[in-house]
């Protein structure tokens, strides 16, 4: 290894230690990310002390993150390259549903429900009934998908947000699985438009750029079936005010959807429901695996 390296060599001598790197993509990535990121300091000449307020601010979204708070995938998220990835990856095909970020409320712990359960978890809300069907490329339904579906409640806040209020049970979150016609539905509480959590790092990097923090109203889903490429999916409030400015640029036009507002009466499972409610119905494309 060299000594004495200067300005200019030093990247060249940092890229040639991954030259033993057994596997070839690990070695491509590190070595462009080290062309970059020297790239990066020397075109804005990176000060000491910012360097200092970077590496802090980092061990700071270290500290933050927990099993149920991801804060490395919010700063991924409000940076763009969340969405930046998943568009490099979507080779779903013309007729797929598209797809868009995970999130960072997103949790293995969910529990299974069955079709027409009540997910809300006893949440109080505006009573909201989901109907889906899961289809392939030609409109075949397709039996046995395992649809994750989650959403924030009335106020915007999702369940991991509020674990001594709820004792730490889920709601508002389930695992559906499809009937024979490709079909699942759900009954919940409708959900609200809501801040990105700003009381963190990624918060100063907001404020610090005058930044809206707000998400439009969204459900989130995830599907899985077998023979079938995985979706990672929303669908958005066709008219929330938000639409133009997401704080994670995740809307699509394809994804935006009618949150049907009733009076009260007969929802769509047949139950009568004393009060105003509101229904969603979407149908998800899967593309099949190569």
């Amino acid at each position: 290894m060299s000594i004495d390296l200067s300005e200019d060599t030093i990247t060249k001598e940092v890229q040639s230690t991954f030259d033993g790197c057994p596997d070839q993509r690990t070695r491509e990535l590190f070595v462009e990310l080290v062309r970059h990121l020297h790239d990066f300091a020397r075109e804005t000449r990176l000060t000491g002390d910012e360097w200092f307020t970077a590496m802090d601010f980092l061990a700071r979204v270290g500290t933050i993150t927990t099993p149920t708070r991801q804060e490395f995938v919010l700063l991924s998220d409000i940076l763009g390259l969340s969405v930046l990835v998943d568009l490099i990856n979507e080779h779903h095909g013309p007729h797929a549903t598209d797809s868009t970020l995970l999130g960072p409320f997103f949790v293995e712990g969910r529990p299974a429900a069955a079709n027409g359960a009540d997910i809300s978890g006893g949440v109080p809300g505006t009573p909201m009934f989901v109907t889906g069907r899961v289809v392939g490329p030609g409109g075949e339904p397709v039996a046995g998908a395992r649809v994750d579906t989650w959403h924030s409640d009335g106020d915007g806040h999702y369940d991991v947000q509020q674990q001594e209020k709820l004792h730490g049970r889920p709601a508002m979150r389930a695992l559906l699985t499809t009937g024979d016609d490709g079909r699942f539905w759900y009954r919940s509480i409708a959900p609200r438009f809501y801040p990105v959590p700003v009381d963190g790092p990624c918060g100063e990097i907001m404020r610090a750029a005058d930044r809206s923090p707000m998400r439009p109203e969204h459900l989130h889903f995830r599907l899985h079936a077998d023979g079938y490429q995985p979706l990672i999916t929303m669908l958005f409030r066709r008219d929330d005010d938000h639409l133009d400015h997401d704080a994670v640029f995740a809307v699509k036009r394809s994804l935006v959807a009618d949150f049907v507002r009733h009076g009260p009466g007969t929802a769509p499972d047949g139950t009568e429901v004393g009060e105003p409610f509101q229904t969603v119905d979407w149908t998800f494309t899967l593309s099949r695996r190569p």
